[in-house]
C-alpha cells in the first residue's frame, strides 16, 4: 500500500513550499483543486500554476466543474495522471478521451453518496478509482468509515483495479484501510501540515509496515 501526500492551497507560494517537502520523502504526490462551484472551497488557480517546474511525479485531483479547460495547462507543467470526478462529469466518456489525447494517465473520483452501478461502465476505460471517504472540499473533514464497505463491494466486483481512498485518513484508520487491500490512500493536513512532515508520513508507513 503505498501513502500519497495530498497538497491543497489556495496560494501558489504555499503549493512550491509543500512540492519541495514533499521531495524530501516521496517521489508522487497529489494537488487538489477546488474551483468554488463543485465543491464549495477555492485552491490554487489553473493559471497560477502554469509554468510551475515540477520536481516529483504529480496526480492532479480535480474537484471542479469545467474539466477540460485546465488539461493543457496539466499536461504542460508534466502532471502523469488526471483524476476527475464522476459527479462533475455530465459526459465522462468525452473527459476520459480529452485526458488520453494528452497522454495523461485517468483517475475517476467518486464520493461517498455515489454507488458502483452508477459509474462502473466506466470500468475498463480509466486507469484508477479514487473513493472519497469524506465529503469533498476541505482539509480535516471526518471519516465516512461506510466507504470502506462500499470499497469492498467494489474490490469483490472488480478484483484487478487499481483503487484509493482520499479524505479523512489517519493513524488511527491507516491499518483498517490497508486491511480493506486498497492500493494507496492520500493523506493531506495529517503530513503537510504538521511540523515534521517527513516524520508525520514515516509514521504512516511504519503502521502499515512500509517502512521506518
Amino acid at each position: 500500500m503505498r501513502v500519497v501526500p495530498a497538497i491543497l492551497t489556495e496560494n501558489i507560494d504555499d503549493l512550491n513550499r509543500m512540492l519541495d517537502i514533499a521531495k524530501s520523502f516521496t517521489d508522487y504526490a497529489q494537488i487538489d483543486f477546488m474551483d468554488g462551484k463543485f465543491v464549495p472551497s477555492k485552491s490554487v488557480s489553473f493559471d497560477a500554476i502554469d509554468g510551475l517546474k515540477l520536481s516529483l511525479n504529480i496526480e492532479a485531483h480535480l474537484m471542479v466543474q469545467d474539466l477540460n479547460k485546465p488539461l493543457v495547462t496539466l499536461k504542460s507543467i508534466g502532471t502523469k495522471k488526471v483524476i476527475f470526478h464522476f459527479e462533475a462529469a455530465p459526459e465522462p466518456v468525452e473527459v476520459i478521451s480529452n485526458i488520453r489525447d494528452l497522454d495523461m494517465e485517468v483517475g475517476l473520483a467518486i464520493n461517498p453518496e455515489t454507488s458502483i452501478a452508477d459509474f462502473e461502465f466506466l470500468v475498463s476505460q480509466v486507469d484508477s478509482f479514487l473513493f472519497l471517504s469524506v465529503n469533498p472540499g476541505y482539509y480535516g473533514s471526518p471519516f465516512i468509515y461506510e466507504v470502506l464497505d462500499e470499497i469492498s463491494r467494489f474490490r469483490d466486483r472488480f478484483p484487478s483495479a487499481l483503487v484509493g481512498i482520499d479524505g479523512g485518513v489517519s493513524l488511527d484508520n491507516i491499518l483498517e484501510i490497508k486491511e480493506k487491500g486498497i492500493d494507496y490512500a492520500c493523506v493531506g493536513s495529517r503530513i503537510l501540515l504538521q511540523k515534521d512532515p517527513k516524520e508525520s508520513y514515516k509514521a504512516f508507513l511504519r503502521i502499515i509496515g512500509g517502512g521506518s
